[in-house]
């Protein structure tokens, strides 16, 4: 296990989680200036867009268990590392939950109840999608980012714009996604319902 590869996934997961929920769940439905869909779609795109230049040349950037588990099917990744880095992911996720659940519950209008973005079906869904459709729109959304992925870092890809075309896939996933599951590119996120 490589530490310093660990902290970095740690540290991108955190602020995957901070900014890109944060834009959900705090700047989204702002009265009269929310940034809405688009917004929060742009905000994860772009986290990742940012993490992937920032520690892509540390630990690759997954910043996702099912990215890592997906690079590791693929023969893109190491399967004895695969626990360190959920758990690093997991660490960072969290960290960054409670932080915004402590910014977030200081504002008079904050309602736990109303979901603090979460991922789901039927009631937990923005659209109030079937879990049928929900895990169809999260396996093929994570498959289409997995594609995107591996395609965009292939040796053969032009070099230097593979986080330009992750953060922008992961936007376009999010504009499809958020309606129907708020969008996790994670199918395992969606079983709360």
């Amino acid at each position: 296990m490589d530490l310093r590869k660990c902290l970095a996934e740690a540290i991108g997961t955190f602020w995957l989680t901070f900014a890109g929920c944060g834009s959900a769940v705090i700047a989204a439905g702002f009265p009269q200036v929310g940034i809405g869909l688009l917004g929060v779609s742009l905000a994860f795109g772009l986290t990742v867009l940012t993490m992937a230049y920032a520690i892509g040349h540390v630990s690759g950037c997954h910043l996702n268990p099912a990215v890592t588990v997906g690079l590791a099917a693929g023969g893109r990744f190491p399967t004895k590392d695969i626990a360190p880095y959920v758990v690093s992911q997991v660490v960072g996720a969290v960290i960054a939950a409670a932080i915004l659940y402590a910014i977030a519950s200081g504002s008079p209008e904050f309602d736990l109840a109303k979901g603090f973005a979460t991922n789901g079906y039927g009631e937990h869904s923005p659209g109030k999608y079937s879990l049928f459709s929900g895990l169809l729109a999260e396996v093929i959304l994570t498959m289409m980012f997995l594609f995107i992925i591996m395609g965009a870092t292939h040796g053969k890809a032009p070099v230097g714009f593979a986080p330009l075309a992750i953060g922008f896939g992961l936007t376009l996933i999010h504009l499809v996604g958020i309606p129907i599951t708020n969008t996790s590119v994670n199918p395992a996120a969606v079983l709360h319902g």
